[in-house]
């Protein structure tokens, strides 16, 4: 089943390397993928996506889709083009940090840690947290951290590794604890974001940006938690971060629908008409096979995660996935980005499709992701 969906994902996204004509996918419209010239928050996942068809297929086709995807972020960085937020590890873990892992390029070693120095431009030493959105100051955002950062913190800590600089690793670490302590609640659900005093750092309020409501749970910042407390733990071995990565896993996996694909949020009501997010599987998918990476082989709920990666992903190859479609766009339909707003809620997402491939390449390769070496 896993070399079947990859090769299908891997012959999707040749044929999407002409369709795209050097742009990047962001979400699709009438199943047709919007496209922008590396202007969005998302691009990096596609850049991802040509390197693991490269690593997969060995194809130079990918190799040099990748390479020039790779040299875009190269000069969206010397701009500063619309990089005033957190997403700055999704950019360039996916781009600048895989090629240096897949082909040694020192220019893009040098790339990679001038983009984790970009992102400690986020951090504000009043409130000691990596500010999600806005300048700094911002009345609305500037106090504001949220669940999907802790993804980004992988570039930094990745930076530290490669520097020695305690700068890196020490940010990363503040921001993992911050967002354990006030994101995650005690049922081992989470708040999309928190909001903090900007002059103190004193704890305001949990809410969200794009889930159901303030206290609901939004699953794709779920997802967020699962699979980046389980990179922090990676990191830091802090057994803190590892046991909040399972609680979440644990709380994802009770909740799960009758085809194992969740709605956008757990809190949402279930009828008819409710979204999926299909990326928020994909995202858990390789959040649990990440975390079974970590846990001792006498663990008691090993065998429990797996069958629940395992059913996520299956659910998605039989119900989602647009295999037997060679037309199509995305590799898994039903994906959601703001079912709050009407913003491309029930639609693929290039994101949704980078996760799915990543499980894909985990089940059948034992890859591991480009966010550590």
């Amino acid at each position: 089943m896993w070399k079947t969906a990859i090769e299908d994902a891997v012959t999707k996204t040749r044929s999407n390397i002409a369709r795209f004509n050097d742009q990047f996918p962001h979400v699709s419209n009438n199943d047709v993928y919007e496209l922008n010239d590396n202007t969005d928050w998302t691009d990096g996942f596609w850049s991802g996506m040509l390197w693991l068809c490269y690593e997969y297929s060995k194809d130079e086709l990918f190799l040099r889709a990748a390479r020039k995807a790779t040299e875009s972020f190269r000069e969206r960085l010397a701009a500063k083009r619309v990089l005033d937020h957190h997403d700055i590890g999704f950019l360039y873990s996916l781009s600048a940090k895989a090629q240096w892992m897949v082909e040694k390029d020192e220019a893009a070693r040098q790339l990679t840690l001038a983009a984790a120095d970009h992102l400690m431009t986020r951090w504000r030493e009043k409130s000691q947290l990596l500010q999600a959105w806005g300048p700094e100051g911002d009345p609305d955002n500037g106090g504001r951290i949220i669940i999907d950062c802790l993804m980004n913190l992988p570039l930094l800590y990745w930076a530290y590794e490669q520097t020695g600089d305690r700068k890196y690793y020490d940010t990363a670490v503040i921001h993992a604890d911050k967002s354990r302590r006030f994101l995650v609640r005690g049922d081992d659900s989470s708040y999309h974001t928190f909001y903090f005093n900007q002059e103190n750092g004193d704890a305001l309020r949990g809410g969200t940006h794009q889930g159901y409501q303030d206290g609901s749970t939004w699953t794709r910042g779920q997802a967020w938690g699962i699979y980046g407390f389980a990179l922090s733990h990676h990191y830091t071995k802090n057994p803190l971060y590892l046991e909040t990565s399972l609680r979440m896993a644990r709380y994802f996996l009770d909740h799960l629908p009758e085809d194992d694909v969740v709605y956008w949020d757990f809190d949402a009501p279930v009828n008819a008409e409710t979204k999926r997010d299909s990326s928020a599987s994909a995202i858990t998918a390789c959040g649990l096979l990440e975390l079974l990476k970590q846990l001792p082989a006498d663990h008691p709920d090993r065998s429990w995660l797996e069958d629940g990666a395992r059913r996520s992903m299956k659910g998605l190859i039989q119900h989602y996935a647009t295999i037997g479609k060679p037309d199509a766009q995305g590799l898994i339909e039903r994906g959601s980005y703001s079912v709050r707003t009407d913003l491309a809620p029930d639609d693929y997402t290039i994101w949704g499709d980078y996760y799915y491939l990543e499980a894909l390449m985990r089940l059948e390769r034992g890859h591991k992701g480009y966010w550590y070496e």
